[in-house]
């Protein structure tokens, strides 16, 4: 169970820029859950072989292309810090208030199904004459 999505100074202030970043590492740990996907593509056993002991795998295609198969995270940037400096160096913090900013201007609320509303009242009520019953 993960609680406290968004909040700061133990829940009494609330930021949406903190609840964007937490829905980021939420999903991140998500995706650790699914497990991990070996074969000889995602252990690199060709370019482990190709490159050899002791050099450069961070930066080879292979990695760079299978990167995201651990989480695809929308605040944190995995770009090499040069290619991450020469986008502006933009700290995650900034990047979710952007994304913030996009949701409150662009967001539509799909309604909800008239016949799922429907039962949701009367769950209510049933809940609301319960507790009046029992007063």
């Amino acid at each position: 169970m993960i609680y406290g999505s968004g909040m700061l100074e133990l829940g009494q202030t609330f930021s949406l820029e903190q609840l964007v970043i937490d829905n980021d590492i939420i999903a991140m740990e998500r995706k650790a859950l699914e497990g991990i996907v070996v074969n000889d593509e995602t252990l690199a056993v060709p370019v482990i072989k190709e490159l050899g002991v002791g050099r450069d795998f961070i930066g080879h295609p292979t990695t760079m292309a299978n990167i995201e198969l651990a989480s695809d995270p929308t605040v944190f940037n995995r770009d090499m810090i040069g290619d991450w400096r020469a986008q502006g160096s933009k700290a995650c913090v900034d990047v979710a208030h952007e994304i913030v900013v996009d949701v409150l201007k662009n967001h539509v609320v799909a309604p909800i199904d008239p016949e799922i509303a429907k039962k949701m009242e009367a769950i209510v009520k049933k809940a609301d004459d319960d507790f009046l019953n029992k007063a």
